[in-house]
C-alpha cells in the first residue's frame, strides 16, 4: 500500500533510491534529500511495506502569488499506478490559494498534466547542465 505524505519526518537518503532516470548527471539520494528539504512545498509517495519513496513532487513558492512545479517523479516500477496523479492533485490542492502555479515539463508529458487541469503555455528556460547533479 501507499501512504501520502507533505512531511518528511523519518525520511533519510536511504529512502530516496533509484530517481532521476535518465538524466545524465543526476543528484545523489543525499542531494534529493536537500531538494525536498529546501523546497516549499513537498509531497512524497511511500511504499508502507519498505518505507522507501516512490514518488514525490516539489513545488517552491513565495506563499502569495506564485509557485513553481520543479519535480514530479515516480519510481518506474511504481509507474502507471496513479501515484503520479495523485501527488499532482495533492500539490494543485496545497497550493490552491496561490494565482499562478507553473511548470515546465516536455510535450510527451503534457497530456497527463492536461487531464489534472493544466494547459500548455510558452516560456524560457536558462539550464546550467553542468550543475545538474545539485552537488
Amino acid at each position: 500500500m501507499i501512504t501520502y505524505t507533505d512531511s518528511l519526518d523519518g525520511i533519510t537518503a536511504e529512502k530516496l533510491n533509484g530517481f532521476f532516470v535518465g538524466w545524465p548527471n543526476p543528484p545523489t539520494p543525499e542531494t534529493h534529500l536537500r531538494i525536498l528539504k529546501g523546497s516549499s512545498h513537498v509531497w512524497l509517495a511511500v511504499d508502507d511495506e519498505t518505507g522507501n519513496v516512490v514518488g514525490f513532487m516539489t513545488a517552491v513558492s513565495d506563499g502569495v502569488s506564485a509557485a513553481y512545479i520543479p519535480h514530479l517523479e515516480v519510481l518506474p516500477a511504481h509507474q502507471q499506478h496513479g501515484i503520479g496523479s495523485a501527488l499532482v492533485k495533492r500539490m494543485l490542492d496545497a497550493l490552491k490559494d496561490i494565482y499562478m502555479i507553473d511548470l515546465i515539463c516536455d510535450a510527451d508529458v503534457q497530456p497527463f498534466y492536461a487531464r489534472l487541469g493544466m494547459r500548455p503555455y510558452t516560456g524560457m528556460i536558462h539550464r546550467n547542465y553542468d550543475r545538474q547533479s545539485g552537488s
